[in-house]
């Protein structure tokens, strides 16, 4: 208010100053008329007057009504508070504030009548939270804090403002300077070793040496080569955010090293940030250098206390030619199995060729060691019915049980062996698997944050094309006499073939060694082939599906509303076969299944679909992956899965800053 009559009395003294400027003009012009216009000058002069001093009394008057809504208590209490307090009615006018609060926040102004939207932007309506509210007004910082104070029928809200200037800058210092560990692995270190010639090998790993600490050297990091293909680096967290907005692209330089057979050098980091000191942060970096090389590596990944980040992950993994890890692993296992009393062999929900092949191979190693087996499977809820006719035809009868049959005969001394899954809630069953004290864990899919971490045994190979491939490598370390026979051979021989449709996607040179080992041990091919034949009922329902493929960014995307029959088998089905479109680089089919929406994806390794899936709270592999997820429509599936495609190429194309 004082403000508005500030602004008013200079333009009053101005007109007052006019009007007696044009009497005395006219004293020499017409005497009657200056005497006339000299009494209306007084009586104008004496009428501002009085305005001027009833404004002022009127303004007086309020002010001191707005002070009195404060109680003198309050009023005392406040004025000599050593914070700047503020005053506002519910409406957020300010009622009232200290001396302080006028010098240090407003800068020596008043701002009665004013608002409190003038001095920050606070929800006054809503209860202050327990950290309060942070403003910068003036280049100062201040902590806002505030409560209600009520005297009557009036409601008003008090504001404390606490000048912690100096305290955030420090904060905010001590967080943009904490140390982070990186850890840096060449991932195929081994097979540059072994394919480089001899007069390149040096020059290459130099190469990739320089690249690596330039780049953190650019970075203001201390890095260090700790073994032949190791690396750990130490970088404040403010550079490492350039680094992450740069999307690692230190991958990208050494992705571009390559011997003279074309085979390209990768890299896999693994970074700890946020840890209370440097030895936690190299432990979570660790987990994040276990976590990429879980993925098939190339990329890299930073473990906080929020969980994990990755980058990067576009090539393929590259094979390990070595099977020293399986002979180890075939070892390890048979001691446990030895050790316990009974063994329960168990996939993932849902089990298809691979699971139920690799259980079956697993099944027959514990059989061979004289151990009680089984393999749990829900006899309602699976993909195989061909494969479990025709081997329940052959001396199977008794060893698929169900998870309810299962859980009773669970003892201390009970083994589980967890096959094509790492994810604990992908199980076939979860309340057996916290059921078993003693797990192990054999599967090939890239690893995931949700990964079973009490297994004694984790044999994870994301280069491996299938688990039956990773189980018939190991089989021959168990002993000539426990040799698998025909059926057992051609039923891992289904789930290589299933996972690599028929030798085609992710075939090693292991994969087909795997395959003439189980041709050796009897699998005929065409049995094997007659066990993924389908009937005429599924075969129009795949091409449903297939008929409502739109092509959206080289992506097919397929799927009905309506219920169809054998939908979960058919559905993966029809996203193998929109690969064969010319111009589509994957394929995602989408089905209602159990109450809520499901979807397959598929590709021929341009496009990672591990990565569009993982946004969608699923995983897999660069080429095959799925989701499921829960109470959501279809319509509201497929959007969210055109957002994901959408993502996945906008950090595709992102250029590095």
């Amino acid at each position: 208010m004082k403000k508005y009559i500030a602004m008013l009395t200079p333009a009053l003294i101005f007109l007052v100053v006019l009007c007696a400027a044009m009497t005395g003009a006219s004293y020499f012009y017409n005497m009657r008329l200056f005497y006339c216009e000299l009494i209306l000058l007084a009586v104008a002069v004496g009428a501002v007057v009085v305005c001027m001093r009833r404004s002022q009394k009127y303004t007086h008057e309020l002010l001191n009504h707005m002070g009195e809504l404060l109680s003198d208590t309050q009023r005392g209490v406040l004025t000599s508070f050593p914070l700047p307090v503020l005053v506002t009615d519910i409406e957020g006018q300010i009622v009232w504030y200290n001396d302080l609060f006028r010098e240090v926040v407003l800068g020596g102004i008043d701002l009665y009548d004013g608002n409190l939207s003038q001095i920050a932007n606070i929800d006054h309506t809503m209860e202050c939270p327990e950290k309060g509210v942070n403003i910068v007004r003036a280049g100062r910082e201040y902590t806002v804090y505030f409560s209600n104070a009520a005297k009557h029928e009036e409601q008003l809200k008090v504001f404390y403002f606490v000048d912690d200037t100096v305290v955030k800058r420090f904060a905010h210092e001590y967080h943009i300077t904490r140390p982070c560990v990186a850890i840096v692995l060449i991932d195929n270190y081994e097979e540059l070793q072994q394919n480089a010639k001899e007069n390149e090998r040096s020059q290459i790993f130099a190469e990739i040496e320089t690249t690596v600490e330039k780049y953190f050297a650019a970075s203001k990091a201390f890095v260090c080569k700790t073994d032949r293909d190791r690396f750990i680096a130490i970088v404040e967290k403010q550079y490492l955010d350039e680094i992450v907005k740069r999307r690692f692209d230190v991958l990208d330089s050494v992705r571009a090293i390559s011997a003279s057979d074309n085979m390209t050098a990768t890299l896999s980091i693994g970074v700890g940030v946020g840890a209370k000191d440097l030895t936690e942060s190299e432990q979570m970096a660790r987990q994040a250098l276990d976590m990429c090389l879980g993925r098939g590596g190339d990329q890299a990944a930073l473990r906080s206390k929020d969980g994990y980040e990755f980058f990067g992950g576009v090539s393929k993994g590259v094979e390990k030619r070595t099977k020293v890890k399986a002979r180890i692993v075939a070892s390890a296992l048979q001691e446990l199995i030895e050790s316990h009393d009974n063994v329960i062999v168990m996939g993932h929900q849902f089990a298809d060729m691979d699971s139920l092949g690799s259980a079956v191979g697993i099944y027959r190693a514990a059989k061979s060691m004289e151990r009680e087996a089984c393999i749990c499977i829900d006899p309602k809820r699976h993909l195989v019915a061909s494969l479990m006719e025709r081997l329940m035809e052959n001396g199977y009868s008794g060893a698929f049980r169900s998870p309810e049959e299962v859980l009773p005969t669970i003892t201390p001394s009970t083994l589980l062996i967890v096959v094509d899954t790492h994810i604990k809630h992908f199980v076939q069953s979860y309340d057996v698997y916290t059921a078993c004290k003693t797990v192990v864990v054999i599967d090939h899919h890239r690893k995931t944050v949700d990964h079973i971490d009490n297994a004694v045994i984790f044999y994870h190979e994301p280069y491996a094309s299938s688990a039956s491939e990773m189980v018939a490598e190991m089989l021959p370390y168990f002993g000539e006499k426990r040799r698998i026979n025909r059926i057992e051979a051609e039923a891992l021989l289904a789930g290589i073939m299933l996972d690599t449709k028929n030798f085609i996607m992710r075939a090693g040179v292991r994969t087909f060694e795997a395959a003439a080992y189980l041709r050796r041990m009897g699998a005929d091919t065409v049995e094997v082939r007659k066990l993924f034949s389908t009937s005429m009922e599924e075969y129009r329902s795949r091409t449903r599906i297939i008929s409502s493929a739109q092509i959206y960014r080289n992506c097919a995307v397929a799927g009905v509303k309506e219920p169809l029959e054998h939908v979960k088998l058919v559905a993966p089905q029809a996203a193998d076969e929109l690969l064969n479109i010319t111009g589509v680089d994957a394929s995602f089919t989408i089905y209602e299944y159990d109450g809520g929406v499901s979807i397959s994806a598929r590709s021929m390794g341009a496009i990672n679909v591990q990565l569009i899936m993982e946004r969608l709270g699923g995983g897999g592999h660069q080429t095959m992956a799925a989701t499921q997820m829960k109470d959501i429509s279809f319509e509201t599936a497929r959007e969210k899965l055109l957002e994901a495609i959408d993502r996945f190429y906008e950090a595709k194309n992102r250029p590095a800053q």
